[in-house]
């Protein structure tokens, strides 16, 4: 029984498979590519969030079912998918993203990865290698579907921990409150279900992101395929019927795929109002700044500094977007002020770069 693989959340799709030990020598991984691993040393990551969500403690010489994948997160781990063969490799993710890890927060240097020994390949029965991730033609041919029937409010934010997911829940459940079906959708990150579940917890109808279709992460994914990916999102989450949608992108603004998306005329089309988080008053008025020079205009701000009466002080003096505390995005208010802060909107939120 202590040999139990333990099948980490990525991987709950993967069900008919042999593990082929000697592909380990010869096969160089991919994105999405599932190996069987045994537990070397435990660091970082002491626990694996399993195919049912729940996350479940680790321990040297346990037995992992996880996916290749990368890994771009501030406070805690830059990590890519090797180039050649290592002989071991580095949990990224709790929700079982393996590869190698390029650097570390300085807080957790000391600690160091939780390293692994890959056992072999997950292979199909022809023998080829399982991947997670829906082909690209699935992914282009779900994404042709989408008809957009929601409102879509996109939440940034000026660096990771800004603010936001809280102030995304909060919104739909302000938004919920007043009645309307509301869903959240998780475009870029890291495979992992607590943003999902925030979501929820606040009043969401539906909750999804990239790992329904099988990313393990969308770091270093090309532009066209995260556009293709949030349309099909969206049309995954059409038969819920939502007349909201609340879409987060992950990280800062300066981030590489937070970028590409904010500078995508396609992309940005789609959306009908921009609400942007901030850690602290300075971060509001740079991340205002350069979101101008982009031509994309909020209707609002929000995040961690709201928590901080000062800071809000400071920022309302300073811009002229206005601030919205925790208070104001959960009131059923929040409905007819965001109807009419789009409806007087003057500039436009697409970027035309």
């Amino acid at each position: 029984m202590l040999n139990k693989i333990k099948k980490s959340l990525i991987c709950k799709n993967i069900t008919d498979y042999t593990i082929d030990e000697l592909l380990k020598n010869t096969h160089l991984p991919k994105v999405g590519d599932v190996a069987l691993f045994r537990v070397k040393e435990i660091g970082r990551h002491t626990r694996l969030q399993n195919y049912k969500g729940k996350n479940r403690l680790l321990f040297k010489d346990d037995l992992m079912l996880c996916a290749f994948g990368n890994r771009y997160a501030t406070n805690q781990i830059e990590g890519y998918v090797p180039e050649d063969i290592k002989p071991e490799y580095h949990m990224l993710g709790q929700g079982g993203v393996v590869g190698i890890v390029k650097s570390m927060c300085k807080p957790l240097e000391e600690i160091g990865p939780t390293t692994l020994e890959m056992i072999g390949y997950a292979t199909d029965s022809s023998g080829v290698v399982v991947n997670t991730k829906v082909s690209r033609f699935e992914l282009a041919k779900t994404a042709r579907m989408n008809r957009k029937n929601a409102k879509v409010i996109l939440s940034i934010g000026s660096a990771m921990d800004s603010g936001k997911t809280t102030t995304a829940g909060y919104l739909c459940r302000g938004l919920a409150m007043a009645g309307k079906k509301t869903a959240y959708m998780k475009l870029t990150g890291t495979v992992y279900t607590k943003d999902m579940n925030f979501a929820l917890d606040c009043g969401a109808d539906t909750s999804i992101d990239f790992s329904h279709l099988g990313f393990p992460s969308t770091y270093m994914c090309e532009l066209p395929e995260l556009v293709q990916l949030f349309h099909a999102l969206m049309y995954e989450l059409g038969a819920a019927q939502p007349e909201y949608v609340m879409v987060e992108i992950a990280d800062g603004l300066l981030q590489r795929e937070t970028r590409m998306l904010l500078g995508n005329r396609k992309f940005m089309r789609e959306v009908d109002g921009v609400i942007f988080s901030a850690g602290d008053s300075l971060g509001v008025i740079s991340g205002l700044g350069l979101l101008k020079s982009w031509n994309i205009w909020p209707f609002a701000v929000s995040g961690l500094f709201t928590s901080r009466p000062l800071l809000v002080e400071e920022a309302q003096a300073a811009c002229r977007s206005d601030v919205l505390t925790l208070e104001d995005l959960e009131s059923p208010a929040i409905l007819h002020y965001f109807e009419r802060t789009i409806m007087e909107q003057e500039k436009p939120i697409a970027n035309v770069a």
